[in-house]
């Protein structure tokens, strides 16, 4: 059998409030942060993923030459 207690009705409609005030906080706060981050990050000398793939490549292919002009360099030197 179930009673009907105003008071426990009316603390049940206060923490779902709560609990719904708190959501929306949250939420708040996220987008807050998540703003602020952007804008710390924005302010930084950072390089896309893809320009520092570009690099690492050219650098890559460069190193590659230089292992080439090296060793032709020493076959010059044996001659």
């Amino acid at each position: 059998m179930q009673t009907s207690n105003k008071f426990m009705d009316d603390m049940a409609k206060l923490a779902t409030g709560a609990v719904g005030a708190a959501h929306s906080v949250k939420g708040e706060m996220e987008g807050v942060f998540k703003a602020w981050l952007d804008k710390q990050l924005a302010g930084l000398d950072l390089v896309s993923r893809e320009e520092f793939e570009t690099v690492r490549d050219m650098a890559e292919k460069a190193r590659m030459e230089n292992e080439d002009l090296r060793a032709e360099i020493e076959t010059l030197k044996s001659k």
